[in-house]
């Protein structure tokens, strides 16, 4: 089964979609700051769902006899994918956290990511937010009709990789549409067992993600089931866009609704 070429009126249910997963995530965003638990943060995010007529991707997202029960991904500090909001989680200053929200609607997923500090940061884990969200652009930029998708690995390994930090191997960015996970799979790195990798055409909509480690590359995953966290214990980086492959380049279709106004302070 090749890569799904999305048709106009997909494109057009995937650009909604998209539109309302970056509105949610730009509403996370502006809520964090120390003292605010993750469950907090995760009803603020069934709630902003609901209010736009989405549906969480996530919840209720089954892996053997699992299900995942949050409506969104909230992964602090060595916490480097799907962790689970809990009110035991407060944000306290030096943090980061990785908000990851993933919505279906009209039938089609948009999916984003992105870590923010939480107050001050020590210079090294500010340093790894910003090579993460460099690495993140330089994926994209790669991401031209013609290209492979291997060229995008490239472009975020060399990068990530000449500023000493660790990519997460185990999980990889991938193509989106109607489901949350389509092909083709986009790792982070150059995987050597992968002689040559899927033409870029016209069409796709892809999950460009890099998760990137202060430290070394390996994870491991917690008791329950679903957060991946660093092995070392080390501060973990996550970003992530949508993107559409046309003809004249690649476009962002997580992007915000600019004439929303910022939620009150509470």
């Amino acid at each position: 089964m090749g890569i799904p070429i999305k048709n106009a009126e997909a494109i057009r249910r995937m650009r909604e979609s998209c539109t309302i997963a970056a509105t949610i995530l730009a509403r996370l965003t502006e809520q964090v700051r120390p003292g605010v638990t993750t469950y907090d943060l995760d009803q603020l995010g069934r709630d902003l769902i609901a209010s736009f007529g989405a549906r969480s991707a996530p919840h209720g997202y089954t892996i053997g006899s699992r299900k995942y029960p949050a409506y969104t991904c909230l992964s602090v500090n060595e916490e480097v994918v799907h962790g689970i909001g809990t009110i035991k989680r407060i944000l306290r200053d030096g943090d980061i956290i990785s908000l990851d929200v993933t919505v279906e609607y009209n039938g089609y997923i948009g999916d984003n990511a992105l870590t923010v500090p939480v107050g001050a940061l020590d210079p090294k884990v500010a340093k790894l937010l910003q090579v993460t969200e460099q690495a993140l652009a330089l994926g994209i930029a790669q991401a031209t009709v013609g290209n492979r998708i291997g060229d995008i690995s490239l472009a975020i390994q060399q990068f990530v990789e000449s500023h000493g930090f660790g990519i997460v191997r185990e999980m990889v960015g991938h193509g989106v549409g109607q489901k949350m996970h389509e092909e083709p799979q986009i790792p982070n790195f150059v995987d050597r067992k992968r002689n040559r990798t899927e033409e870029i055409k016209p069409g796709m909509t892809l999950a460009i993600e890099p998760m990137v480690n202060l430290g070394r590359h390996e994870v491991r995953t917690l008791a329950d089931g679903w957060t991946i966290v660093t092995a070392d214990g080390k501060p973990s980086a996550h970003f992530e866009h949508t993107v559409l492959t046309t003809e004249s380049g690649p476009e962002i279709l997580t992007i915000p609704r600019s004439a929303v106004p910022p939620l009150s302070q509470t």
